[in-house]
């Protein structure tokens, strides 16, 4: 309508007129609500947490929280905060100050998981997944097997914490078994938080590191 009023030289009621388009249409704006701007804010926030998290779980995240709001709103702004998720690259990780991580104050407060990667004599890839209570540096599980999925995390978890109980938190990298939407829902479940360490801070405990390396050398 504005490139017609300018060509023609005519005013936009005429030009509304001539092509029976409402003027309060023609000059209508969109805005948005205040609440678009805190909405849009935690879900940068999630998506800083959770990188590999697409709008959907985030949704889903939001939901939790108690904010019931549509999943085409989350949408639209997912995106317009250039929040996307894109495809992996390998790249090298730059050297970062590693801070002490804050310890627990008593057993089964917060355990810490990694995998170690090996093969057989016949080449043959396996995953070792280890997981130690932070507090008492007692090793909980090395469990062997050619593919672990989130799903069987989560049952290995579970077998765990029949003898001992659910922890608070569980300290794990960014790895695909880690953020998938089995281990998010189990932990959802069982109220146990689960502290995504960012890639390249080298925050990962020194006992998670010593035990993977150390299993990794003699097994």
């Amino acid at each position: 309508m504005m490139l017609m009023c300018d060509a023609t030289g005519m005013s936009q009621r005429r030009a509304c007129r001539l092509t029976g388009l409402s003027l309060s249409t023609c000059r209508y704006e969109a805005h948005r609500p205040a609440a678009d701007a805190h909405l849009s804010g935690r879900i940068t926030e999630l998506a800083l947490e959770r990188r590999r998290f697409g709008y959907r779980r985030i949704w889903q995240l939001l939901r939790r929280e108690g904010l019931h709001v549509n999943h085409k709103r989350v949408y639209r702004l997912y995106h317009l905060s250039g929040l996307g998720v894109k495809r992996r690259r390998r790249r090298k990780v730059l050297a970062t100050e590693r801070l002490p991580l804050l310890r627990p104050a008593a057993p089964n407060l917060t355990w810490s998981m990694d995998f170690v990667m090996d093969a057989l004599s016949t080449g043959r890839r396996i995953k070792c997944l280890t997981c130690v209570d932070d507090f008492t540096k007692e090793c909980l599980t090395v469990t062997v097997a050619f593919g672990i999925s989130g799903v069987q995390v989560s049952r290995i978890l579970d077998s765990i914490a029949l003898f001992r109980g659910y922890p608070a938190t569980i300290r794990t990298d960014q790895g695909p078994e880690f953020t998938c939407r089995a281990l998010d829902q189990w932990a959802f479940e069982h109220g146990v938080e689960l502290r995504l360490i960012q890639p390249g801070s080298q925050r990962r405990t020194d006992l998670l590191r010593a035990l993977t390396d150390d299993f990794a050398m003699n097994a």
